[in-house]
């Protein structure tokens, strides 16, 4: 099975992709699954929805942030794009000289210069590798002390910055050892078909709240579309730009994935 094709009214023409060896979609082959990395799922759906999409991926393994920064930004600007995601920081973590302020900056001017320049940007938790068994344990410790710390300034980033995040860290498939690479470092095909999934879900998720922005809708509609029981007649009562709002904000607090209950292959 194929991630499906759910990205129905998807409104990206032009998806841009930095980072490191994330981005570019390092991985190894997996028995079962087809050899595509998260990147090459999440433009197939998104090529389903319009066929002329363009994809610029900048990912270049083994880069630190400030080198993504420095080698990357000024090429993403020019592609003029209107979807762009942000794998970086892994590296700068991997190091006992990680400096998350340093880097939390640097990401900062990253995903604050693309959602500047228009585009939605989309941000990735990387999985918690820690949590497979991996990882020796004289250095699970301290690895997964700068995870946490990457973990949580990538939040604070989209926060800040209004991008959407994929929040991977906390998913229980991370615990599973059989989704990574033999480097233990990297996923193989099973764990990116994974992280495609929950991403192409927090896609999914900002269309629907965008719709709900832009789509004029009574309040019957409302509740037929997202499959509410309509209230008691005469008892319920709500202005439709308040219902709209409303509705829009609930929608917002959904986008977190939750964790996927299919089989991807």
């Amino acid at each position: 099975m194929t991630v499906p094709h759910t990205l129905s009214g998807a409104p990206w023409r032009r998806l841009a992709v930095v980072g490191d060896s994330i981005a570019e979609g390092v991985r190894e082959p997996h028995d079962g699954y087809r050899d595509f990395s998260w990147i090459d799922r999440i433009a197939e759906s998104l090529h389903a929805e319009d066929p002329q999409l363009e994809v610029l991926n900048l990912g270049r393994r083994n880069l630190l942030a400030r080198e993504v920064l420095a080698s990357q930004l000024d090429a993403a600007l020019s592609f003029r794009p209107d979807l762009a995601i942000v794998a970086a920081g892994g590296n700068d973590a991997l190091r006992r000289s990680f400096a998350p302020d340093v880097v939390e900056r640097e990401l900062d001017v990253i995903v604050g210069s693309l959602a500047g320049a228009g585009a939605d940007v989309v941000m990735l938790e990387l999985m918690d590798i820690v949590a497979s068994g991996l990882v020796p344990p004289e250095h699970a410790g301290p690895l997964d002390e700068r995870m946490r710390a990457l973990a949580a300034l990538t939040r604070r980033v989209a926060r800040r910055q209004g991008a959407l995040l994929v929040e991977m860290r906390g998913h229980p498939a991370s615990a599973d050892p059989g989704l990574y690479a033999g480097d233990r470092l990297h996923l193989n095909a099973r764990g990116h078909a994974i992280v495609a999934g929950e991403a192409v879900r927090v896609l999914r998720s900002a269309i629907l709240v965008r719709g709900l922005r832009e789509v004029c809708i009574t309040e019957a509609e409302l509740l037929a579309d997202l499959s509410w029981p309509g209230p008691p007649p005469g008892e319920w009562r709500v202005p439709q730009r308040s219902a709209r709002r409303a509705t829009a904000r609930s929608m917002s607090r959904r986008i977190r994935p939750e964790p996927s209950r299919i089989t991807i292959q």
